[in-house]
Formats: structure tokens, sequence, C-alpha cells
């Protein structure tokens, strides 16, 4: 019976599991899905070709709004919304607070 209860607090239909895990799975899909999705096309196509194939990578973006539409799956798809929002808000800023660091002196 102690193992039954084991994962108990680990509750899927908690008010703040969808928000929590679609923040942070925004964050992870802007940052690691640009990434992976350029380096598979630069170990299978040259730099020229890879480089013209990139903008593809806007096509993950269909799988966000996917769960937008889906009643069961929206809240999630709100918060992964705001942690991608929120990351390259963050990674904007201190690329260009670096970059006027770096010109101004």
């Amino acid at each position: 019976m102690p193992q039954d209860r084991h994962f108990e607090w680990w509750h899927h239909s908690h008010p703040t599991f969808a928000g929590i895990t679609g923040f942070f799975a925004g964050m992870l899909y802007v940052t690691a899905v640009p990434g992976a999705f350029a380096g598979i096309l630069r170990l299978l196509f040259t730099y020229e070709t890879a480089e013209k194939l990139f903008p593809f990578v806007l096509l993950a973006l269909v799988v966000p709004i996917a769960m937008l539409v889906k009643r069961k799956t929206r809240r999630f798809a709100q918060f992964m919304f705001v942690g991608m929002v929120v990351t390259t808000l963050v990674v904007l800023g201190v690329a260009s607070l670096v970059l006027y660091f770096m010109v101004d002196a």
C-alpha cells in the first residue's frame, strides 16, 4: 500500500501544474527546437543549404498553436507561449546589452 501512494504529490489536475510545466516547456521549446533543427540540418546538408532551410523551423510553431485549439491543452499552451515570449525577450535583451557594452567600450 505505501508504494501506491509514492507519487501522490504529483497531481496532474493541480491548478499550477499546467502553468509551471507549460512555462518551462515554452522556455525549452524556444531554445532547444531551433538549436536541434540547425544541428540536424547542418549534419544532413551543406552550410548554404542548411542556411536556406532554417526558416522552416517556424513550422514548429504549429504544435503550440494546435494545442491552443483543443480545450484540454489550452491552459498548458497559453503558459507555453508565455514561456516562449519571456525567454525570447530575455535573450534579446541580454544580447542587446552585451552588444551595446562591447561597442561602447
